[in-house]
């Protein structure tokens, strides 16, 4: 049986007075592709407007195994531990119907998953790129909305578009391993340029000794290859997990570059950037979401489709003549 649909009124209401009930339902809303959905989250997302911007956000990536969700259930207990309420935003790479292991990452987070001033919200990746669900703006803006002031969005892994994370956080860490084989191989230069902290993570027992050493490459690899221009170094940390050990120092450093960031002017500047970044964006989706519903482009598509089965046509006058029909009509 369907649940009632909520009006804006009661889930601005139940948002505000931090209903994770109300707050989830929420989230679906503005993850829905119906248009009278979109309609209602659209003005849900207006009326709440006014009580966001106000928390830190956090991104968190690093290659398949290097423990991204164990980090993250650590790390958001010491922010609990320091009086801050953490929303945790967890993106599956499986399919939005099968839902795949959706589950798995709140099973990884059983400290968070059931704290009462903690939230963990799963959202499948689908077709959206950059290690992103396609609603990551919105959920965030919901989750300040009902009062937590640290949103933590944990990123699919590591591939060449996964910078897009970087678009929509404050700052942005990047989880590394020892005994991955090459370390810095695998790993893009784009996103090492973007990582604000580089944390070695697993840095314990006789992987200790391993990890020092390779937070000491790092440093001299950064010192070639990361930008200046925002005015301080990247931090390289090392810290357990499981024991918690280097957390604290990872925080404070954290806490250090948000300082410098607002003293500087580019925590303003940068969430300045966003919000273009977000129009853009947004103009794009809905550009295409109005070319692939119209009726005259679906006909012509599926005839340029055949040519290109059969190797007849360009790819890209196929493309041309398509945008040119939607745009002629």
């Amino acid at each position: 049986m369907l649940a009632k649909r909520f009006s804006v009124r009661q889930y601005v209401e139940g948002i505000r007075e931090g209903n994770r009930s109300v707050l989830s339902r929420g989230i679906s809303l503005v993850e829905s592709e119906l248009e009278s959905d979109r309609t209602l989250a659209n003005e849900l997302i207006q009326c709440l407007l006014p009580y966001t911007g106000k928390a830190l956000r956090i991104g968190v990536s690093g290659i398949p195994g290097v423990g991204k969700s164990t980090f993250i259930n650590s790390f958001g207990g010491l922010l609990i531990a320091k009086g801050h309420h953490p929303a945790v935003l967890t993106v599956d790479p499986s399919s939005s119907k099968t839902k795949g292991s959706i589950l798995a990452d709140k099973t990884r987070m059983e400290t968070l998953s059931h704290h009462p001033n903690a939230y963990v919200r799963p959202s499948p990746a689908g077709p959206s790129l950059g290690g992103i669900s396609a609603k990551t703006r919105e959920t965030m803006l919901l989750c300040e909305a009902a009062g937590f002031d640290r949103i933590l969005v944990e990123t699919v892994g590591v591939g060449q578009s996964e910078t897009a994370v970087k678009q929509m956080v404050d700052v942005f860490l990047l989880l590394l391993i020892t005994g991955a084989g090459d370390e810095l191989q695998g790993i893009k230069r784009g996103i090492m340029e973007w990582a604000d902290i580089f944390v070695i993570n697993k840095a314990d027992g006789t992987n200790t000794a391993e990890a020092d050493k390779m937070k000491q490459t790092l440093q001299t690899v950064l010192h070639l290859i990361h930008p200046t221009e925002r005015g301080w170094e990247p931090a390289v940390k090392t810290c357990s997990s499981l024991n918690g050990k280097g957390m604290d120092d990872l925080l404070e450093s954290l806490e250090s570059l948000v300082f410098k960031l607002k003293e500087n002017g580019h925590f303003e500047q940068t969430r300045i950037t966003q919000q273009h970044q977000w129009l853009e964006d947004h103009i794009a989706f809905l550009l295409q979401k109005k070319f692939n519903e119209d009726k005259a482009v679906e006909k012509a598509k599926q005839s340029a489709m055949k040519d290109l089965n059969q190797e007849k046509s360009n790819p890209i006058r196929l493309a041309e003549d398509l945008v040119r029909l939607f745009f002629e009509k």
